[in-house]
């Protein structure tokens, strides 16, 4: 890992919750007046969406396991490291976007689910930050995580996260729920083997508990609400954390374990804020000192 030029990564699959934690990332940037390098996993995938489409079919033409966006056929972890490797050492290295919307896409003058051209991160950024599916990913021939200085899981119970992805791509895609749900089953194999593994190499999980009946992913009428839920925040390493100071600010909260504080789940964007912070002006005053 490199403290002259942080690389700070927020893992988790698509509909688990990262948008909330990098809403959070990007207040704590703004208050402390950081420049910083924003990245998006979605910039990785190996394959344009047209493209995607056809590899999935040839998959399963061929009797393969279909791949899909979990997995590393479908990503570019070899670049994705080679980055955040670069990134540590001089302050850039090569990224691209991913066009999702024609709204995205109008002002580069491309069509919506291309990539635009790799280019270099503009030089004199404080600090890189990746929001997507695999900023701690390892396979065969790519370990991203080395190269991560402090790493993020969200990662919402299983019931959950099918809950929210059935719903967004019910209302955002016009899926049924059929579709949805063949979709998650041939993911299956890439997340159990990709995506969960992520968070046994993170320094911190945020992982959300509904309080309220989810034993029935597929029938559930709406998804569960942060006021309806618990976060339980799991620490790799404890002796780092002000566990009294934390109860003391999270009203409501309390200690499941010594290396783990559950929260009430309106309270997620305050205790990211208050955990994180510290971590981030640590890690910013250490790259200065080199």
């Amino acid at each position: 890992m490199s403290r002259k030029h942080p690389v700070v990564a927020v893992t988790g699959s698509s509909g688990a919750g990262t948008s909330t934690v990098k809403n959070s990332f990007e207040h704590i940037f703004r208050l402390t007046k950081m420049n910083v390098a924003v990245v998006e996993g979605d910039s990785f995938h190996r394959y344009d969406r047209d493209a995607m489409k056809k590899a999935v079919t040839e998959s399963e033409r061929m009797h393969n396991r279909p791949i899909s966006h979990f997995g590393p056929e479908a990503n570019e972890f070899g670049k994705l490291e080679a980055l955040f490797k670069e990134y540590g050492k001089s302050g850039s290295g090569k990224t691209r976007l991913y066009l999702h919307n024609d709204q995205e896409a109008a002002p580069f003058k491309q069509k919506a689910g291309t990539f635009t051209p790799w280019s270099p991160i503009p030089s004199g950024s404080d600090m890189l930050f990746y929001e997507g599916l695999h900023g701690g990913a390892k396979s065969e021939t790519a370990d991203v995580a080395q190269y991560v200085d402090l790493l993020v899981g969200v990662v919402p119970i299983v019931n959950l996260e099918w809950i929210q992805k059935i719903h967004r791509d019910k209302n955002a895609r016009g899926y049924s729920v059929e579709a949805v749900t063949d979709t998650i089953l041939r993911r299956m194999h890439d997340y159990v083997h990709f995506i969960t593994p992520q968070f046994s190499r993170t320094h911190i999980n945020f992982q959300r508990v509904p309080m309220v009946d989810t034993s029935n992913p597929f029938i559930a009428r709406d998804i569960p609400t942060l006021d309806e839920s618990l976060v339980v925040i799991h620490f790799q390493k404890k002796e780092d954390i002000d566990f009294s100071y934390l109860l003391s600010m999270l009203h409501d909260s309390f200690m499941s374990r010594l290396d783990t504080i559950v929260v009430p789940g309106g309270k997620m964007g305050l205790a990211i804020e208050l955990i994180l912070k510290p971590l981030i002006l640590d890690l910013l005053a250490q790259s200065k000192k080199k």
